[in-house]
């Protein structure tokens, strides 16, 4: 099994990017230009390398090679995007991978590509690239090129190395284990080993609600992978375990003003086999709140009250610093009961919640989350 921290650590080694590495400082596929880059870098990779992994690397300078981290990035689905927009895609999973120096909530992301041996293209226009674009890797460049290229298998051996390279040990698993049961102690920290071969750790603010276990503040990482399988500041999250799984079932909570309920957004399931072998799968539970129209206008109006304020630098209201809390959860709310203008208000304020306060600017995020898991879907 591959440790993913020491694999990220032997790719920042070869220091320049090549036809089977790339790294990237962030990615943002929440809009139309930042979704064309990625789906051209993982393209590009994907053809460069017909018969090993390509791999990209988020949260790391470019300057200077500093692990810097990003925000944990839960999409499940990205793969639904590669296969809406690539023809032949390759196999796409992100992880994120945990670094000990990093604050709690930045991770490093790992992408890995696993090609399908045939010729990957744009299946549709997207940004300023047409549909059937082919791109390949030019050094640390992903371009355009045309069908008939001759591609030579020159990255098999080094990436077979560097991944033989990457492998866990007991040392290293112990370590991880040591690690966050310390750091997360204040969390009710946990540890469960699966099959004899896999452990999970995993820590959150437990609380009972009639006769149930929900928690909160939730971390969850595979410690032989490094990675983090679950992670948020917010969220009510229920966790039921047997001998081969380990199920998580996310909560969002939503409403209007003071009037808030919890709403299944999620469910993870990770089955542990004999083999050395896990598969993760999720489904998607969440079906959005529906509120009357007229209450809705009457708080989408003072919502964008609010944000021509924080456009104008004039001083809120108290009532409005309370609200100013709400305003991207009921943005959300009003975009999923159809008022489809809503998304681009959210969009608008991003910058004036973020100069606010780290908290708004965290509960924008989430609501952005939420958004992302149900579009995808």
């Amino acid at each position: 099994m591959i440790n993913k921290r020491l694999l990220i650590k032997h790719l920042l080694a070869h220091n320049d990017e090549n036809s089977f590495y790339d790294k990237k400082r962030k990615i943002d596929i929440s809009h139309k230009e930042g979704k064309a880059k990625f789906l051209k870098h993982v393209c590009a990779l994907s053809n460069s390398n017909p018969k090993n992994n390509s791999y990209i690397v988020i949260g790391v300078d470019d300057a200077d090679n500093k692990i810097i981290g990003v925000d944990f990035f839960d999409d499940s689905k990205i793969q639904n995007l590669i296969n809406a927009y690539l023809s032949h895609p390759p196999i796409v999973q992100y992880e994120n991978i945990a670094f000990p120096h990093l604050p709690e909530d930045k991770v490093v992301g790992l992408v890995t590509i696993r090609p399908t041996g045939t010729i990957t293209s744009l299946r549709k226009n997207i940004w300023k690239y047409y549909g059937g674009s082919v791109f390949f890797r030019d050094g640390s460049m992903s371009m355009p090129k045309v069908f008939n290229i001759e591609i030579k298998d020159v990255n098999s051996k080094i990436v077979e190395a560097i991944e033989n390279n990457a492998q866990n040990n007991i040392e290293h698993t112990l370590d991880g284990v040591f690690h966050f049961m310390d750091t997360r102690k204040d969390y009710n920290a946990q540890y469960k080993v699966f099959k004899e071969y896999f452990v999970v750790c995993w820590a959150g603010q437990k609380k009972m609600v009639k006769d149930e276990t929900f928690y909160s503040r939730v971390d969850i990482e595979l410690i032989n992978e490094q990675v983090r399988l679950f992670f948020s500041a917010l969220d009510e999250v229920a966790i039921t375990i047997d001998e081969d799984s380990f199920k998580i079932l996310e909560y969002v909570n939503l409403g209007l003003q003071d009037s808030k309920k919890y709403y299944p957004l999620e469910e993870t399931l990770i089955n542990f086999e004999d083999n050395a072998q896990y598969h993760i799968k999720t489904k998607l539970l969440f079906e959005p709140p529906q509120f009357d129209k007229k209450i809705l206008h009457h708080i989408y109006n003072s919502n964008n009250a609010i944000l021509n304020k924080l456009k104008k630098g004039l001083k809120l209201t108290e009532r409005q610093l309370s609200d100013l809390k709400n305003l991207p959860s009921t943005y959300l709310i009003c975009y999923l009961n159809s008022f489809h203008e809503a998304l681009e208000k959210l969009n608008e304020a991003k910058p004036y919640l973020k100069a606010h306060s780290g908290e708004v600017y965290q509960l924008y995020k989430e609501a952005l989350r939420i958004l992302r898991k149900v579009k995808y879907n």
